[in-house]
């Protein structure tokens, strides 16, 4: 499921990157430490590191969704809707003149970009994704989970970047539905009197 969103979010970057751009950005989903990049992503690039996933708990629902084919019925429980928390940094080329206005340039063109869909358009979505009800849900620009950036970096070994928090909201569907006949009328017996369901 996350490889499939992995995937959605790649597919989406690298269709409205301009073209000039698509053909030389790597995408990555790797930890940007001190040894970023590693052997498999050539520089310039955008790291796109899943760093949270939490519930999201004011999108709970408590329903039941029922589907009704012929004389047999299904009942499914609401998704869980969890958030999918990226920290996006954009990695210049080693030979640029001037990596850091690269870099700013870079996670300028991916903020304009992602900042346009609330949702991902459904012709994108990959995999699990592809059957999500309801959709797949977008924020960006807003505050994320990591309780201090500075530190972050710390941990990752590296030094300080510019970066762009990016959260999605996906569905996860962890129980299988419960499937029983349905009642159709009732039986009576000859005095008149309802003798029960009939299915």
């Amino acid at each position: 499921m996350f490889a499939d969103l992995d995937k959605t979010l790649e597919t989406l970057i690298r269709r409205d990157l301009p073209t000039n751009l698509a053909r030389q950005v790597a995408i990555s989903f790797a930890r940007p430490d001190d040894n970023f990049p590693p052997q498999s992503v050539s520089l310039p690039a955008i790291d796109l590191f899943l760093y949270d996933i939490r519930e999201n708990v004011e999108l709970r629902s408590n329903e039941w969704r029922t589907e009704r084919e012929g004389t047999r019925a299904k009942i499914s429980r609401a998704p869980i809707r969890v958030d999918c928390s990226y920290l996006i940094t954009a990695w210049a080329s080693e030979s640029a003149p001037n990596p850091v206005e690269d870099e700013h340039n870079l996670l300028s063109i991916v903020t304009l970009i992602l900042v346009r869909y609330r949702f991902i358009p459904d012709d994108l979505l990959q995999g699990a994704l592809i059957t999500q009800t309801p959709g797949v849900v977008t924020s960006i620009l807003q505050p994320g989970y990591l309780q201090s950036l500075g530190e972050f970096w710390q941990a990752m070994g590296g030094k300080p970047k510019l970066a762009l928090n990016y959260t999605v909201t996906i569905s996860v569907v962890p129980f299988a539905p419960v499937e029983f006949p349905v009642v159709t009328g009732r039986a009576y017996s000859a005095e008149g009197n309802s003798e029960g369901d009939e299915a």
